[in-house]
C-alpha cells in the first residue's frame, strides 16, 4: 500500500510539473518583453537607403491585453511612417504581425536561439497587396537590459532584400 502511494504521488508530482513547463514559443515571448521601454539608436542599411542610412530611430516596446502581446513602435527622425508590429504566442508558436506603412500585413513565426539571446522571425505569410513589397524577415538580439540589436529585412518588389540594422540603447 506504500508502494501505491509512493508511485501514486511521483505520478502527480511529474504530471503537475508538466503541466507548467512553458513552451518554447511563451519563453521567447517571455525573452522579448523584457525590451519593454523606451529605445533609441542609429540604423544602418544594405544596400543602402538614403531615406533611413544612419537617421536616429525611436522604438517603443509595451505589453497590452494583460501581457499577452507585445507592441513595437518604429519612428524615424523626419520619416512619416510609423509600423506597427504585434508579437504573440498562438498555441504552441510565436507570432508577429508586422502592420507594414506598404499597406500589407506580413505574419511570421519565431524561435528562440540555444543561448537564449536571440529571437528570430522567419516569413509566414502575408495579407494585402505586396506591390509595393513587404517585411520578410526579423531577428531581435538581447545584448543587455539597456542594449538591444534588430534586423529587418524588407522585400522590395521584384524580391530584392533591403537589410535594416538598428543597434538600439534603452532610453527609458
Amino acid at each position: 500500500m506504500k508502494f501505491v502511494r509512493f508511485v501514486l504521488a511521483v505520478v502527480l508530482l511529474s504530471l503537475s510539473t508538466f503541466s507548467f513547463a512553458q513552451s518554447d514559443a511563451q519563453k521567447s515571448f517571455d525573452k522579448l518583453k523584457t525590451l519593454a521601454g523606451s529605445w533609441q539608436g542609429n540604423v544602418t542599411t544594405i544596400p543602402q537607403e538614403a531615406a533611413i542610412e544612419g537617421k536616429m530611430m525611436q522604438v517603443s516596446l509595451r505589453a497590452t491585453s494583460m501581457g499577452n502581446a507585445l507592441m513595437h513602435e518604429m519612428t524615424g527622425a523626419g520619416r512619416p511612417d510609423d509600423p506597427i508590429t504585434m508579437l504573440y504566442v498562438d498555441q504552441d508558436r510565436l507570432l508577429l504581425t508586422h502592420y507594414c506603412d506598404a499597406g500589407n500585413r506580413p505574419r511570421m513565426t519565431g524561435k528562440m536561439s540555444p543561448d537564449g539571446n536571440t529571437v528570430e522571425f522567419e516569413f509566414l505569410d502575408v495579407a494585402g497587396g505586396t506591390q509595393y513589397g513587404h517585411m520578410h524577415h526579423a531577428v531581435f538580439t538581447v545584448i543587455d537590459a539597456n542594449h538591444h540589436i534588430e534586423d529587418w529585412t524588407y522585400m522590395t518588389p521584384g524580391d530584392k532584400p533591403v537589410h535594416a540594422h538598428l543597434d538600439l540603447q534603452r532610453t527609458k
